[in-house]
């Protein structure tokens, strides 16, 4: 029978379900990551379990997001996760080495291997052909426990890929185009796998920015096959014998048919506050700009930077405007320097920064009051910047660079000839900012290193019989986990402690919530569509546990958040008629009886105006006997035998 590149790496990896669109499935994970804002918590989960070692093929442990040391509340994380790595069994990337996606797909993401990722971009391997999907920490540390991953099967979406860029255009444009199309919730339930003869015009990295920002559609993740080019790109990196040919069959076929002419594809820009605020930036040239930011794990590799250093050569950043570059790795750092590239940037006053997130998840960078920071970035969502009142614009290196010289948006077609940039047939492999996990004997006299800001986990009580309280907040549609959690210099460091962290729940939104959740002792919370999009944080779901929230009531939910409410025990509960989220208000007394909660049909009922809404639950039968339970980490241990 003939298969798409997803049905023969799920066929492979499944242990239980049916591979049916929205039945719930169990897949085999080989390979897992995490970044410092995740990792730690991730690491408290996994020592919670109980088991002596990880039981992936590989599993690896980044810092890359909390890098700015300002007191020993960061250092003290990455020591602890240092520790973790060599008791454990895991590899650990050290601080300044780089971005976790783009490391991964350098050193380690291979084809037709599944990898699961306490972050969000995690399909970014899926660039070379890996089933890459980002999840929260409490399902990361469950898979290096050996546990499957439970999603719902997705429909598998085809994304026919004919032509050739033109100069000036670049892949990030090409992700830009299909969120122009689908929007920010397009691909929810959805795989994005490239096919057709424009894949072959397209290099790794570039395929790699295109899977890392499709996590913005809302989709599981996004994948292209594994070519000469990705079996190149192996090679070049010393992993040549990592290669293995993986494209869908001839007639293969897609649930749904997406056909992009690169030929086609023009500069395009997303506007504030939304990835999918497409517009064309021939349309939208002039703007004023008053910084420049090019890098994250969307476009800081070494095609991306090469490009950048060649248009900035011989010209100076506009003196209107700040330019910031955050490399994504030691290794195009070091390319950059021995080809002479580095000293373009340098010469032309960019501010080149740490190998890290930085700017991108507010970590230093911020932009002034009011202003417009144009960037190479995969969100632009209100105050992620670390500035609540500028507006960020999502572009191509090419364009940003351009930008950066010309002092305004400015479309890139109009600069003049197009840079040549070409790949070096071997890179400089060097990983010795990567520590390699111990022998078993060794790792054992490992002490855990733990720091006064890491604190335990909260308690996970088994589901009520029934639930009453006030609605402690009440918000619209397209809530991101930046909404409910904001990351930021400020609130980084305290991932590690939930009581902590848990101050800042809406924070941006509401800044009376936490005292209102504390003074109401929980209650719960009303949302429109696509709740939870965005970042995998799940401190989005655990602080609000912590807080007592006891039920998440919505239109319809982003997949990450909606499991991690489910990890942590929340109910994630949606109204069958959407018109009667008009009907309730903050602070109206809510209550709902989960007698029939087998069935997936509850009632709603409003004690302050006497009425009661249909409202129900999509969860699958594990998902179920999780959320019974307390939450996935007491249902790991009660089916170890340990009790909940």
């Amino acid at each position: 029978m003939s298969q798409t590149i997803t049905e023969k790496i799920i066929s492979k990896h499944l242990i239980e379900g049916k591979m049916e669109a929205g039945k719930e499935i169990a897949i085999k994970i080989d390979q897992t990551l995490t970044q410092d804002a995740t990792g730690t918590m991730a690491y408290l989960e996994f020592e919670a379990i109980g088991i002596p070692r990880v039981k992936t093929e590989l599993s690896v442990s980044y810092v890359d997001h909390n890098t700015l040391q300002t007191d020993f509340r960061n250092p003290d994380d990455h020591l602890y996760l240092q520790t973790i790595a060599a008791k454990y069994g895991l590899y650990f990337s050290r601080p300044g080495n780089g971005i976790c996606h783009q490391l991964h797909l350098e050193r380690f993401a291979c084809p037709g291997k599944t990898l699961l990722g306490s972050d969000s971009h995690t399909p970014t391997a899926g660039g070379v052909g890996s089933l890459a999907i980002g999840a929260g920490g409490l399902n990361v540390a469950a898979a290096m426990a050996g546990e499957p991953f439970t999603l719902k099967y997705p429909e598998i979406v085809g994304v026919k890929l004919t032509g050739k860029l033109r100069p000036w255009v670049s892949a990030k444009d090409v992700i830009l185009e299909l969120l122009r199309r689908v929007d920010v919730k397009g691909g929810v339930g959805k795989i994005f796998e490239y096919f057709g003869p424009g894949v072959k015009t397209l290099s790794v990295p570039e395929r790699a920015t295109i899977t890392n920002m499709g996590t913005e559609t809302g989709a599981t993740t996004s994948i292209f096959p594994s070519d000469e080019v990705t079996k190149k790109w192996l090679e070049a990196q010393n992993r040549g014998e990592q290669w293995i040919p993986l494209e869908a069959d001839e007639d293969a076929e897609y649930d749904e048919i997406i056909e992009i002419d690169l030929s086609e594809v023009e500069p395009l820009a997303a506007l504030p506050h939304s990835p999918g605020n497409v517009k064309p930036v021939s349309e939208i040239e002039g703007m004023e700009v008053q910084q420049v930011a090019i890098g994250s794990c969307t476009n800081s590799s070494l095609r991306d930077l090469k490009m950048v250093a060649q248009i900035l050569k011989g010209h100076t950043v506009a003196p209107n405007l700040s330019l910031l570059i955050n490399p994504g790795s030691r290794q195009v750092v070091k390319h950059l320097v021995e080809t002479g590239e580095y000293k373009y940037l340098v010469d032309a006053g960019a501010r080149i920064l740490e190998n890290a997130c930085g700017p991108c998840i507010g970590m230093g960078g911020a932009p002034p009051s009011g202003t417009i920071s144009v960037r190479t970035y995969n969100r632009n969502f209100e105050g992620r910047s670390g500035t609540k009142d500028a507006g960020v614009v999502l572009v191509s290196p090419e364009t940003a660079a351009v930008t950066a010289i010309k002092g305004v948006l400015t479309d890139p077609r109009n600069f003049g000839e197009y840079p040549k940039m070409e790949l070096p047939e071997r890179f400089y492999v060097n990983d010795n900012m990567i520590i390699t996990p111990l022998p078993p004997e060794k790792a054992a006299k490992v002490k855990i290193r733990r720091g006064p800001n890491i604190k335990p986990l909260p308690d996970f009580p088994p589901l009520p019989s029934f639930v009453e309280g006030e609605v402690l907040i009440k918000v619209g549609d397209n809530i991101t986990t930046d909404h409910i959690m904001p990351a930021g210099a400020k609130i980084l460091p305290l991932r590690s402690n939930i009581p902590e962290i848990s101050k800042y729940v809406f924070s941006r939104v509401d800044p009376e919530f936490y005292n209102r959740a504390m003074e109401k002792k929980g209650g719960f919370i009303i949302g429109g569509e696509n709740y939870g999009q965005g970042s995998s944080r799940e401190h989005a779901a655990i602080a609000p546990k912590y807080l007592g929230i006891k039920a998440v009531i919505v239109k319809s939910f982003a997949r990450i958040h909606r499991a991690n409410l489910i990890n942590f025990g929340i109910m994630p509960l949606i109204f069958d008629n959407p018109g009667d989220y008009d009907k309730i208000e903050q602070g109206h007394k809510l209550k709902i009886d989960y007698s029939g909660i087998d069935g997936g049909k509850l009632t709603l009922k409003n004690l302050a105006t006497g009425e009661e809404y249909q409202i129900h639950h999509d969860l699958g039968d594990k998902e179920l006997e999780i959320i019974k339970v307390g939450g996935l980490l007491p249902w790991i241990k009660k089916k170890q035998g340990g009790g909940a």
